[in-house]
């Protein structure tokens, strides 16, 4: 089989050389299939029940569902934070169930994450935070200064570079980690409620950078409770319900 080549993007701090890689449309290849998946912590108890998705290269979809539905569980098993119960997960072309430890950093390195815990290192600044995702990559480091301050300016974080995550506000935070999954070009976007402590305007802001990245070919994957946003951007929407998949709107689709 012969393996497609893969479509360049164009990035906000790259020099203009083209037009930019349109997001996949139907029939497009999938960056991520899920098969029959369960996932339970203990007997009798399930996270996630017979779950089986399809995203597609370029995709941007809501994750919706009250807390406790299993949104951040399925974002877990996607960048193989967790392996499933029963089923199989393949992302980018590897099954999960059958990457060797030794694979996982290969894999993640291709997947951009936002946590809801931010997980920023308090003894580094905010410039290391965001340049620890280039500094596994390899990147130069007169290069990886560049990108870094392209995104936080983008962000309007560039006047903090210097000081330390514990220093800065719940809101700040959050889009050093949105910065830190976007600085090295993911071919997959996961964000556990990115807009969760923020304020209406930037919501927006942070939410149309994030758009945005979908449109440059990344599959983009956000886990949200705020149905306001899914009616404004008008994309694919999958319901979690107990662990169950409910409902999977497609984009411009009806939604609750």
């Amino acid at each position: 089989m012969r393996r497609r080549r893969r479509q360049g993007r164009i990035w906000p701090w790259q020099r203009a050389r083209g037009s930019s890689a349109p997001a996949a449309g139907p029939g497009g290849d999938a960056a991520i299939r899920i098969y029959h998946v369960s996932k339970s912590y203990s007997a009798g108890s399930f996270a996630l029940r017979d779950v089986s998705l399809e995203f597609r290269k370029g995709e941007f979809v809501f994750l919706t569902g009250p807390s406790g539905a299993g949104k951040t569980t399925l974002l877990r098993l996607l960048f193989a934070a967790a392996q499933p119960s029963e089923g199989q997960i393949v992302v980018l072309g590897r099954n999960i169930a059958r990457l060797g430890d030794s694979a996982i950093p290969s894999l993640r390195r291709r997947v951009g994450v936002v946590f809801q815990d931010f997980k920023l290192l308090p003894r580094r600044t905010i410039e290391e935070n965001v340049a620890l995702a280039l500094d596994v990559v390899g990147m130069r480091r007169r290069q990886a200064r560049a990108r870094v301050f392209a995104i936080l300016k983008q962000l309007g974080l560039q006047h903090r570079r210097y000081h330390h995550p514990l220093s800065l506000s719940g809101g700040e935070q959050q889009r050093v980690a949105i910065a830190r999954a976007l600085v090295n070009e993911p071919e997959i976007l996961l964000a556990d409620e990115p807009t969760g402590n923020l304020d209406p305007a930037l919501t927006v802001e942070i939410m149309d950078l994030i758009a945005s990245a979908a449109t440059r070919g990344t599959t983009v994957i956000v886990a949200t409770h705020e149905l306001d946003l899914v009616a404004r951007y008008g994309k694919r929407s999958v319901r979690l319900e107990s662990g169950r998949v409910t409902e999977d709107s497609p984009a411009g689709g009806s939604w609750r």
